[in-house]
């Protein structure tokens, strides 16, 4: 094989693994996506998260207004894991809440859970 050749066949493999790299984001970013969109029905289903009967969310209808409005999420659970607890068990971090436990209570499953949180963390 000449120097030419394998040059070639060498920019060929680069080619196709940074095109197949290249595709890596787009899935985790439909997942992800998915997920989002999951978690938002969840959160405005009145017989499921039901989050909307105390937080006011953008594209919501009839918000409540016990809970504090649901905006700027980032900022304020910048770590994922803390803003699942609150959802989870709000009474660990705060014992007079009166935001329903939603794991031990079992309103929502570990997978529902983790749904609405990557939902509430895009808010």
């Amino acid at each position: 094989m000449t120097i030419k050749s394998r040059l070639i066949a060498t920019a060929a493999s680069v080619l196709v693994l940074g095109g197949m790299l290249g595709l890596a984001p787009v899935v985790a970013s439909a997942d992800e996506a998915s997920a989002v969109e999951a978690g938002k029905k969840l959160a405005f289903n009145r017989k499921k998260g039901n989050c909307l009967a105390c937080h006011q969310i953008a594209g919501g209808s009839l918000p409540g207004n016990i809970g504090p409005p649901l905006v700027a999420m980032k900022s304020r659970f910048p770590d994922k894991a803390k803003l699942r607890a609150q959802i989870y068990d709000a009474r660990k971090a705060n014992p007079n809440t009166i935001m329903p436990p939603f794991g031990p209570h079992a309103i929502l499953s570990d997978d529902e859970i983790d749904k609405v949180v990557e939902f509430i963390s895009t808010l």
